[in-house]
């Protein structure tokens, strides 16, 4: 075995291939949250997710989208507020997510960072976003850009999501739509379902197993001295 004197031999597990490959994996259809980044009364980011959310339910994917009106800005309310409880309850239920922002000013919107803000890495013992699946999507007014997706990512590897390698944006948006709100045939299009297709994928792929996949060294080596010392303590 290869001499690696820096590791804790205690907390150091070699990959259990058993665990990571035969995984309970659940048999219910995957579980995908949408949210998306503007209240306009026309948004094109809800209605490229609202397409997307069609396009899943054609992979079997089960879907629910989380409208941001009337989520209050973070910290201006607290964990109790009924928008803040309802966003983190369907976290709590997804098994992926889908982000899609506008690009403004170069950025993601606000509505769409205080989403991710009021969303916490920890309630207690349960990690709502650890080892569930991300994709990122953005719309445009103008050119293409990849701004708001670069951010989105950023958070998404924050969140300790699994962020998958495929993206969506969509430039000018607002020549994709028609009359009636539907997204038109396009290589704009094509690519969302790409998205979404790699997405519902990745889900299947992970879900059951993702506990241990993202399961760290340095977090049970942590765990193990805490105990050693809560120990001591109780001991003196």
């Amino acid at each position: 075995m290869t001499e690696t004197p820096n590791i804790d031999n205690t907390h150091f597990q070699e990959i259990d291939r058993e665990r990571l490959f035969d995984g309970n994996t659940p048999s219910h259809a995957p579980r995908i949250l949408l949210l998306y980044g503007s209240l306009r009364e026309r948004s094109f980011s809800r209605l490229v997710t609202e397409e997307a959310a069609r396009v899943l339910a054609r992979f079997g994917a089960e879907t629910k989208t989380f409208n941001p009106s009337g989520l209050p800005l973070p910290d201006d309310a607290d964990a109790t507020h009924p928008k803040v409880q309802e966003l983190r309850d369907l976290v709590a239920w997804s098994e992926g997510m889908v982000w899609c922002s506008p690009e403004r000013h170069g950025a993601m919107t606000g509505i769409m960072k205080s989403q991710i803000d009021w969303i916490p890495l920890s309630v207690g013992a349960v990690r709502p976003t650890q080892g569930k699946t991300l994709a990122v999507m953005q719309v445009n007014g103008g050119s293409q850009s990849f701004n708001a997706v670069n951010q989105l990512r950023i958070l998404g590897r924050w969140m300790r999501l699994i962020t998958i390698p495929n993206q969506s944006s969509t430039p000018k948006a607002f020549l994709e739509f028609d009359e009636n709100d539907r997204m038109l045939p396009s290589g704009n299009y094509d690519r969302m379902v790409d998205v979404m297709e790699e997405l519902v994928k990745f889900t299947l792929l992970t879900r059951g197993r993702s506990d241990y996949l993202v399961e760290r060294y340095s977090e049970r080596k942590e765990s193990g001295e805490a105990l050693i010392k809560r120990v001591n303590q109780r001991a003196n």
